[in-house]
């Protein structure tokens, strides 16, 4: 983030709230152009934004004051900047849906406690269809007020040009093109109605105190009920397991049937065709993001969503002949060029660990040597205080600790650009290897708490196989 954008919001957060900022944190970079940061002072934690698109943010914005007003769980808007590039929203915390049943599956598997949280933002997204959907102002959406034939061809060509050819899959380009107009025309029989909130997936749905939240809905436009649920169900990295998706449908139809009379059988037969164009729609981002521009965390979805389209070519229940279309998926779900891609997180192995300085710095094991260690001795103990002191940095209790009154965040900012630029490099190059070392006095409480940091992170943002291990922690 520019200095010059970081300062613009500082400055908007001390002349709403009239209190200096105390910590900034650049927040991961994501699938956009956006920049984020949390800010925080005394008595205030906020969420600022950083966006030069102004009718994106409008859109934003307008969609925020509306939903709130429907009582639909999203982000308050605290205040905006004259040129409308940045503004300060409500800080829902650091948990998202993706990031939960992360967490709990590697435990418990695709557990009736994951289902749980599927069926609470169920709940809510007939809700948002519907309900907040019959009155918004359409006006302001970008970039199109629909998905309609138009905003379906964009998506079908950005998979032909971005992924298919990028990917190497041979088609012939006039049949296919045939194959998409038919496509197109057949989804847009389906009711098209509806607010279509365009990006429906778990890393777009917070939790917090035991409730869900609403973000990055600024793509909304008017479209079909299909396409949400298809975005939601088939989130490549979410990987919900065949027998969940089924039990999660029936569950949104019952949910639905609450706001209007459903037709389960005509739905049903237009949703495998939304989930289709979903899925294209975002191989065609995996390869703009990964073949492309060359991030090659994007590429690690890659797999997953082959793994979605496999199922759905084996059970399609799409009406109509689309021959060269299904003959290039096909080939998509057999491509051996696209299947190495998922030996990827093969190929690198960052072992981040927490240690003791009384213990010594942990030798690297792999062989290569070197890698980072990073002393955390200087930031504020949470072990000093007895409340904390049988604790450790796993706990929400320290966690909350080093967030709030501590320079953690500070810290750990030049340490996550440090060790991003060497795994980029590192996957460029074909490296198996790196370590990164966290420590402190006694190795419980802040390099417990960085290295899960960390850990995260690199599992969320690059194709590699993260080792997480606690020295201390683990030998006791």
């Amino acid at each position: 983030m520019e200095q010059k954008i970081k300062d613009q919001l500082i400055s908007l957060f001390t002349a709403h709230f009239k209190e200096e900022v105390s910590q900034f944190e650049l927040l991961p970079a994501s699938g956009s152009y956006r920049e984020y940061a949390r800010m925080k002072s005394m008595h205030y934690k906020v969420i600022g934004a950083y966006n030069h698109d102004v009718k994106e943010n409008l859109a934003f914005l307008e969609f925020s004051a509306h939903f709130l007003n429907k009582d639909i769980p999203v982000p308050r808007i605290y205040s905006v900047s004259s040129d409308q590039m940045t503004y300060l929203q409500e800080d829902l915390g650091n948990t998202t849906l993706f990031d939960f049943l992360t967490k709990v599956r590697e435990k418990e598997g695709f557990s009736p406690k994951i289902v749980e949280e599927y069926k609470k933002v169920l709940r809510q997204l007939p809700r948002i269809q519907l309900l907040a959907g019959q009155d918004i102002d359409y006006s302001v959406c970008y970039p199109r007020e629909a998905f309609d034939k138009q905003s379906m061809m964009w998506d079908l060509n950005y998979f032909k040009y971005y992924f298919l050819k990028l990917a190497k899959i041979p088609f012939d380009e006039q049949a296919l093109e045939n194959d998409f107009e038919l496509f197109s025309d057949y989804l847009l029989e389906a009711d098209g109605h509806a607010f279509l909130y365009r990006d429906f997936q778990s890393r777009n749905i917070m939790l917090k105190d035991e409730k869900v939240y609403f973000i990055d809905y600024q793509g909304g436009r008017k479209g079909a009920l299909q396409y949400d649920l298809a975005s939601l169900l088939y989130d490549a990295k979410a990987d919900i397991p065949e027998d969940q998706r089924a039990e999660l449908l029936e569950f949104y139809l019952d949910e639905l049937s609450q706001y209007k009379d459903v037709d389960r059988q005509k739905f049903k037969s237009y949703f495998d065709g939304y989930v289709l164009i979903r899925i294209m729609q975002a191989m065609g981002a995996y390869g703009f993001r990964g073949f492309f521009e060359k991030k090659q965390h994007f590429l690690k979805s890659i797999p997953y969503a082959m793994n979605n389209l496999e199922e759905l070519l084996a059970k399609s229940t799409i009406e109509i002949n689309l021959p060269e279309l299904f003959k290039v998926l096909k080939a998509v779900t057999q491509s051996a060029f696209l299947k190495s891609i998922g030996s990827e997180a093969d190929k690198l192995t960052v072992t981040v660990s927490s240690f003791s300085y009384k213990k010594g710095i942990p030798k690297d094991r792999s062989g290569n040597g070197g890698g980072f260690v990073f002393d955390c001795r200087a930031i504020h103990n949470p072990g000093r205080y007895l409340e904390y002191k049988f604790l450790t940095g796993k706990d929400p209790e320290v966690q909350q600790f080093l967030e709030d009154k501590s320079t953690m965040a500070e810290f750990l900012e030049p340490v996550t650009s440090l060790v991003s630029h060497s795994v980029e490099v590192y996957l460029d190059r074909g490296f198996k290897h790196l370590s990164v070392n966290f420590g402190c006095t006694g190795g419980q409480h802040r390099s417990v708490y960085a290295a899960e940091k960390l850990a995260e992170y690199l599992r969320n943002n690059y194709p590699v196989t993260v080792v997480l291990q606690h020295i201390e922690q683990d030998n006791k």
